[in-house]
């Protein structure tokens, strides 16, 4: 594991070096490690060698489109290394989850795994050897760096993780992987009841938070109302949309710069925030197309209904054109922080948010993640959630004191549903509650379709 760190130190330092390089010279590293990808994709992968007949020349918009649905029917001839197997990695998976092993561990001293959670009713499963590896955790140290955590043998960062402690997620692997007294850890699961992460992290007193997006309103507000005591340098948040509600009163509670990530099990870290608050595409490891539902491209500044991810550095499972269905609208302008990279402005949440709602004229109408953010943001202060059933639509308030007006939502969202087309029959039920479902991965996702179920019945990447 030392070895590994070393490793992870030097590779730290040449991506360091990427934040000053131009457009142009990440341009050339893009087609460059591009090409190196689709080649060995070609000659060692027999899925690509199929797909890919004819096409050495083609560019990157013109291959084919990767589904998680096809990656996880074709495993076994995706994968590079022919001794590598689906069912034997799942194996090893549920062995971890049943608490048989060190995920920071290579599995057969060669391999790193980690899942998905389902939410799109599917598991991932995915596999790195230890250059990929290496790969996905300067990714996640990029975060940290452009956040300015500062780390040395005389400032040792105590950092808090609230989010999941299932070993089969990217995120239990990183920290597992990275053991090491400059940054002693404290995991905590979000699906603990709030008291018992407030006494945990009173205890430990992190210099360092990191946390599901939906756990930063509750936590501040511990802080805020005198529960929580603690004095934390960065507030990272991941794996959720982050809130300006939540962000603000975090500010408020610590202030501190609260930092953004953007990040998948498949691709490890896709963007997060720079110095002046700015999310950047993380372009030297992935290339992100935003595309419409025919995957035709979208240009900036619009919201696409999916992204294209090719991940340049993946061997042992090449992701090229990898489908994730996030809608994202990448930004106009760029940021004046230096950065050669593209500045993505909006994650407004994955495809199976957009709910299809019977319309006045009884055909089914689309609602946007957007209607409810503009609805409801503004007077559910303390969070919200939306599960659409067989019956209408759920809304869930956060109101720990009773104080929320539930009839002003009820006709806020009544309003913007109606202006969208939707049916005036359509039931709305908006109930109080103290804290928000969770799924078994303790994320509490913003709007839930009938498809995904409820929030015990699966995750989020």
């Amino acid at each position: 594991m030392t070895s590994l760190f070393g490793e992870l130190l030097v590779t730290r330092w040449r991506t360091q070096q990427h934040d000053r390089w131009t457009r142009t010279q990440l341009d050339d590293h893009q087609q460059r490690m591009l090409g190196r990808l689709r080649e060995h994709a070609a000659r060692q992968s027999p899925y690509y060698a199929d797909q890919h007949r004819g096409m050495q020349s083609a560019p990157l918009s013109q291959l084919p489109p990767l589904t998680k649905t096809q990656l996880m029917t074709q495993w076994d001839r995706l994968v590079t290394s022919p001794e590598l197997r689906l069912d034997s990695v799942t194996r090893r998976l549920q062995d971890l989850e049943s608490g048989g092993g060190d995920p920071g561990q290579p599995w057969q001293g060669r391999w790193w795994t980690a899942a998905t959670a389902g939410s799109t009713g599917q598991r991932g499963i995915f596999v790195w050897n230890r250059r990929e590896w290496i790969r996905i955790l300067s990714s996640y140290a990029r975060v940290n760096d452009w956040a300015h955590v500062k780390v040395g043998p005389r400032r040792p960062v105590p950092a808090a993780i609230v989010s999941t402690r299932n070993p089969a997620h990217q995120s239990a692997v990183v920290g597992a992987s990275l053991r090491n007294p400059l940054v002693p850890t404290l995991r905590l699961d979000a699906t603990q009841p709030i008291e018992a992460l407030v006494e945990a992290l009173n205890r430990f007193q992190p210099r360092l938070l990191v946390c599901y997006a939906s756990m930063l309103a509750p936590l501040a507000e511990a802080q805020t109302a005198g529960n929580l005591h603690i004095a934390p340098e960065k507030v990272i948040t991941a794996s959720e949309e982050q809130l300006p509600t939540a962000r603000h009163a975090a500010i408020d509670a610590w202030g501190v710069q609260v930092v953004n990530t953007y990040a998948a099990t498949e691709t490890a870290t896709i963007a997060s925030s720079c110095s002046h608050g700015s999310m950047h595409l993380y372009e030297d490891f992935v290339i992100i197309e935003p595309v419409d539902s025919s995957y035709r491209p979208v240009p900036d500044g619009h919201i696409a209904d999916r992204l294209l991810a090719t991940v340049l550095f993946s061997r042992t499972l090449p992701l090229i054109r990898y489908e994730l269905t996030d809608s994202i609208r990448l930004a106009t302008d760029p940021c004046t922080c230096g950065l050669p990279f593209r500045r993505l402005d909006t994650v407004a949440g994955r495809t199976e948010a957009t709910l299809r709602v019977t319309s006045r004229t009884r055909e089914p109408v689309l609602i946007r993640p957007g209607l409810f953010h503009d609805a409801l943001e503004p007077v559910a202060v303390h969070g919200w959630q939306v599960q659409q059933t067989t019956e209408g639509i759920t809304v869930r308030i956060v109101d720990p004191d009773r104080r929320v007006d539930l009839h002003q939502i009820t006709r806020r969202l009544r309003a913007g549903l109606t202006s969208a087309g939707v049916s005036d029959d359509t039931h709305i039920i908006v109930t109080p509650v103290q804290e928000l479902a969770r799924t078994p991965l303790g994320k509490a996702p913003l709007i839930i379709g009938q498809k995904q179920g409820g929030p015990g019945g699966g995750g989020s990447r």
